[in-house]
């Protein structure tokens, strides 16, 4: 169950990190010519290397992180008309894969709980 929850968190972080990308350079930025918003992949990146490597603590973090690209994509999917609107529905899908993916993760990781003694 381990590889399983790292390569979907994997798989959707870097989706995740190019969509926003391209979204607010290219395909639909806020305005003409590219918008400061690109900037909002900066968290992504600083969580992608834990990610990569396998570090609980980043999954720890990453899983709370990624709720706030949730949060944007369901507020931009509902206020955003055309091509804007259907790459925050990918936001939001992704920003989910990733946050069941690190939930997954954590719990298939963490210590087994000590015996008690009799």
């Amino acid at each position: 169950m381990k590889r399983p929850c790292y390569l979907a968190a994997c798989a959707s972080l870097i989706a995740l990190i190019f969509l926003c990308i391209a979204w607010e350079l290219r395909l639909a930025p806020v305005q003409p010519g590219g918008s400061a918003l690109v900037f909002k992949v900066l968290p992504l990146l600083a969580a992608l290397f834990g990610i990569l490597n396998g570090r609980r603590y980043t999954y720890k973090w990453a899983s709370l992180l990624i709720l706030l690209y949730f949060t944007e994509g369901l507020v931009r999917a509902t206020s955003d008309q055309g091509l804007s609107q259907l790459l925050a529905v990918g936001e939001t899908a992704l920003s989910l894969i990733f946050f069941i993916a690190t939930v997954g993760f954590v719990r298939t990781t963490r210590a087994p709980a000590p015996r008690p003694e009799p």
